[in-house]
């Protein structure tokens, strides 16, 4: 999910296709030769360039595309579980920028899936595969220790499914991953920040190693938007991401540490079945009235 303000400029015209989750609009970027964006009720999912799928213009998806590659070597080769699919927007950026990496989309709409393979071709991304099955079942397929990368993308109606969020759905992601492998996620909260900090509590009783990422004014529960968590039992990268972060053209903030832990204090983990409801973001973040 993406505020369209971090669109500068795409047609207003849109191509309308159903899907099984409702609508989805496919809009081409007046600005950039091969861009698009896609809509799923009204919601940005996702944007592609297909000249050019390294080029990431979600402000979100860029601070994911920081953490990618400050992950092992330059250019080294991933295996990677991506829980969520929409236009496939990061899997494409890591087979343009790791070659040879092996990855599984997990995408529960297949009428979605058959939109993007039909209008924004994904048969020439090397060592993409794409499973139409939500995210709960098709990691659960997945065997120990496969993958040094678990993604989780997934927005269903503007929130994230609070069954992918839990302790227990965190702990079936740490058992896929390898020893250094990491958990990259995309939430979504507002005022205050209620959600986001359940679900860091809820990350870090899995993982010993956690951080935040995101717009300041974000972070700061003064608006709706975009975070990223990072987790891995094992170290991560925090001095070339706080620096990325700083000097990108987001100019996001990473949070880790005691600030994290201050960012987390009181907030209980998520579990099957407390009643957890995701946050859906105000209607003047996507432009309605």
């Amino acid at each position: 999910m993406a505020r369209r303000g971090t669109r500068r400029g795409a047609e207003p015209r849109a191509d309308r296709y159903e899907i099984t989750g409702g609508e989805a609009e496919l809009l081409r970027d007046a600005d950039r030769d091969g861009g698009w964006v896609l809509c799923v009720g009204g919601v940005p999912q996702s944007y592609v360039d297909l000249s050019d799928p390294t080029y990431l213009d979600f402000e979100y998806m860029r601070l994911m595309g920081d953490v990618v590659d400050s992950l092992g070597l330059e250019g080294e080769p991933f295996d990677a579980v991506h829980i969520g699919g929409a236009a496939c927007t990061l899997p494409r950026y890591v087979a343009a920028t790791r070659p040879g990496s092996r990855q599984v989309v997990l995408e529960p709409d297949g009428r979605l899936v058959q939109l993007v393979r039909e209008q924004l071709p994904v048969k020439g991304v090397g060592g993409l595969k794409i499973r139409v099955t939500d995210g709960r079942t098709g990691l659960a397929e997945v065997p120990d220790e496969a993958d040094d990368l678990v993604v989780l993308d997934a927005f269903a109606e503007a929130a994230v499914p609070v069954e992918l969020v839990t302790e227990e759905f965190t702990r079936d992601v740490a058992r896929v991953l390898r020893p250094g492998g990491v958990y990259l996620m995309n939430v979504a909260d507002g005022f205050r920040l209620p959600f986001a900090r359940r679900v860091v509590a809820t990350v870090r009783t899995v993982f010993r190693h956690v951080l935040l990422l995101g717009d300041p004014g974000v972070l700061r529960g003064r608006r709706f938007g975009n975070l990223i968590v990072v987790a891995s039992r094992r170290p991560l990268p925090v001095e070339v991401l706080t620096r990325r972060a700083a000097g990108g053209a987001a100019r996001a903030r990473l949070v880790e540490g005691e600030d994290l832990t201050a960012f987390a204090a009181g907030a209980a983990p998520i579990r099957e079945g407390d009643g957890t409801a995701a946050p859906v973001p105000p209607p003047q973040v996507f432009g309605k009235s």
